[in-house]
């Protein structure tokens, strides 16, 4: 009323600002919100309150099937059972005959495979070396090898850890082992899926098989706790030795395969007659390792052999071996790190290659044991792979066969002054790692197998 010049609406305006003033100062926001600053600002001690547990009431009833209640249909409940840990079925001592791991497959193309495996051993073998070729030929040759998609097969279900090549020049026939104790094999020249089939002479890892070099219709293969022949003249896998402590490797101490030296992954060796009976080893010494992973005989002085253990890499004389206190003929030093293989070179036996963790490949002569040839190589694997071994081509003194982490995924061939000579690949068809290698004793073949069972044919 006491602005008379201010319209109605003006007027119910200020009224109501007016009123809402007066609201507002009755309230005492102002004295409240200085209150409430200073219960903020004051400290107060850390308390976790537990929160209060629900009401069962309040919760929701979950539907539970009888099964999951343990109660049988009929009501009545279940007997509780503990739970069972999943055994695998173990292979026993003793004979094994051969017969493959799905025994409901077709029996007639497993016997083709044996009867293959027992014809092309009866050809004689004869020994090639291409020692004078000219480096250029033989690089020519290696160019010449390549891989197709028929040449790339499963055959067996995990992790390779060894394989041998049938020394057969009219058919490509190769063996497997893996980590589980499984044996592949596969005729290569067979493009028919049923060209491999699986057998089970093991209980663990097949850490190293050879091809008898006197009579190739054996095979034999060593896992942690025995060594076993197939022969498959007689459809059987026999058994050479069988030992409480850990097998690791082993190779023919005689041309008729009748004596082998094996290694153990405690550190010691043994030596093995097959022509005595029973399975017990007919001598064990230990030569002062921690681990022996590798064994190998000198090709042309049988009395020696070479062992790589931890950081070793020892020749010793099978003559004078003893239970304790055996020293050396020689010892090639330089590795710093553990040492996956050492193998002498195929011919001469002159020379030793070695692969070390320490990421070297290296080339001893044994004439000159302080003269090392060294090259880079990256050769940590990892746990999921198996360890590199840099393996002689058989038919050459100076060049050897390792796999390879590059990409792509190759195998790659050196020459033993650490020259790389070639290298293994194909974009399309080879896509993981080849940790274990083997080439063909006459002919240019070269077969890699990958952690998944697979082997690839160049």
């Amino acid at each position: 009323d006491g602005h008379p010049q201010l319209s109605a609406y003006e007027r119910k305006r200020l009224k109501n600002i007016t009123e809402n003033a007066k609201f507002f100062a009755a309230l005492q926001l102002h004295e409240s919100a200085a209150r409430l600053h200073q219960i903020a600002t004051k400290r107060q001690p850390h308390v976790t309150k537990r929160a209060k547990p629900k009401k069962a009431e309040d919760e929701i009833v979950r539907r539970r099937s009888m099964r999951l209640q343990r109660v049988d249909p009929s009501g009545i409940p279940m007997l509780e059972m503990p739970a069972q840990p999943e055994e695998y079925p173990q292979v026993p001592a003793g004979p094994l005959p051969m017969v493959a791991e799905d025994q409901t497959e077709n029996s007639k193309l497993r016997e083709g495979l044996l009867a293959t495996w027992m014809r092309i051993s009866e050809v004689p073998l004869v020994t090639v070396t291409n020692l004078f070729m000219m480096l250029s030929r033989y690089q020519d040759s290696l160019n010449s090898m390549v891989l197709s998609e028929d040449n790339i097969k499963k055959v067996v279900k995990y992790r390779v850890c060894s394989m041998a090549i049938h020394p057969s020049e009219s058919i490509v026939f190769v063996a497997a082992g893996d980590k589980s104790g499984q044996l592949g094999l596969w005729n290569v020249n067979c493009k028919s899926e049923e060209g491999a089939h699986t057998f089970i002479p093991h209980n663990d890892a097949v850490s190293c098989m050879h091809f008898s070099p006197f009579n190739p219709a054996h095979l034999l293969s060593l896992s942690n706790d025995t060594l076993r022949c197939g022969d498959v003249t007689r459809a059987v896998f026999d058994e050479v030795c069988r030992s409480e402590e850990s097998l690791s490797s082993f190779d023919f101490l005689e041309d008729n395969a009748s004596t082998a030296v094996v290694g153990y992954w405690d550190g010691s060796v043994g030596v093995v007659d097959r022509r005595t009976p029973g399975t017990s080893l007919e001598l064990s010494a230990d030569i002062g390792f921690k681990r022996t992973r590798t064994v190998h005989v000198h090709p042309v002085k049988k009395q020696y052999f070479v062992a790589a253990g931890s950081v070793d890499v020892c020749v010793y004389d099978v003559r004078h071996l003893k239970p304790k206190g055996n020293k050396p003929v020689s010892s090639l030093q330089g590795h710093t790190k553990s040492v996956a293989s050492a193998y002498f070179s195929p011919v001469t036996g002159s020379r030793v290659v070695t692969v070390c963790a320490d990421d070297k490949l290296r080339n001893a002569s044994l004439s000159l044991s302080p003269c090392w040839f060294l090259c880079r190589h990256n050769s940590n694997t990892g746990r999921w792979l198996t360890r590199f071994r840099a393996i002689w081509d058989p038919k050459r003194e100076d060049c050897f066969v390792v796999g390879s982490m590059a990409q792509p995924r190759q195998i790659e061939v050196f020459h033993d002054t650490g020259k790389l000579l070639h290298s293994f690949y194909n974009q399309d068809c080879l896509g993981s790692v080849c940790s274990i290698n083997v080439v063909h004793p006459s002919k240019n073949i070269l077969v890699g197998g990958n952690s998944s069972g697979r082997l690839h044919v160049f």
